[in-house]
């Protein structure tokens, strides 16, 4: 029996926009990919996020931009479990997910994130484990030079250039904090949502 072939893509997605989509597209064409989950951190474990938008309302935006594709979903295994996010934990949730819901079937995990993500992969939680249970996929970001972590089990790690990916979610948050158009960079939906819940705004604004 073929096993699923599965992504997950991890991320603050504070909030989503554009490059992510585009990514998580060329992604699943290269590798096959059936669906891709997209998974919203609760909180990065590596890093302290001053003013993270609330979980729910990331959920909400994801939501939103995913409605129209129906091979992506969210997965809020991360956000309800709370705390710092570690992927060895995602990945044992949306096991037992996915053993629950295809019962004696296979899945190959496809984890995509950003490139500077996988540079550090050394000082994630249980990597050899992590490598032994899913495939790693990192795209490229604006300025970051492409490089393979050095641990064991590199082979299973993976760097794309994307050319979309020099959107990023600081920039957005930037511009909406002005008050300014996020056309072309967030789905118009979601920069709907962002405008009627007051997301990203500056007190002056």
């Amino acid at each position: 029996m073929t096993a699923h072939r599965v992504g997950i893509m991890g991320g603050t997605f504070d909030p989503v926009h554009l490059g992510h989509l585009i990514a998580a597209r060329e992604v699943a064409r290269i590798h096959d990919l059936d669906e891709v989950l997209f998974s919203p951190v609760y909180q990065p474990w590596h890093k302290q996020m001053r003013g993270l938008a609330p979980a729910a309302d990331r959920v909400a935006m994801l939501e939103l931009a995913l409605a129209d594709d129906p091979a992506f979903s969210v997965t809020t295994v991360d956000v309800d479990r709370g705390g710092d996010t570690y992927t060895i934990d995602t990945l044992n949730d949306l096991d037992a997910l996915f053993a629950g819901k295809h019962l004696g079937e296979g899945v190959d995990w496809f984890f995509i994130t950003g490139a500077d993500a996988i540079a550090a992969f050394d000082s994630w939680k249980s990597t050899d484990e992590l490598l032994s249970r899913a495939r790693f996929i990192g795209v490229s970001r604006p300025g970051h030079d492409l490089r393979l972590p050095e641990v064991q089990g590199a082979e299973r790690i993976e760097l794309l250039d994307v050319d979309s990916a020099d959107i990023s979610s600081t920039e957005v948050r930037e511009l909406a904090s002005r008050g300014d158009s996020l056309a072309g960079l967030v789905p118009s939906a979601v920069e709907q949502y962002i405008v009627e819940h007051g997301l990203y705004r500056s007190p002056q604004s």
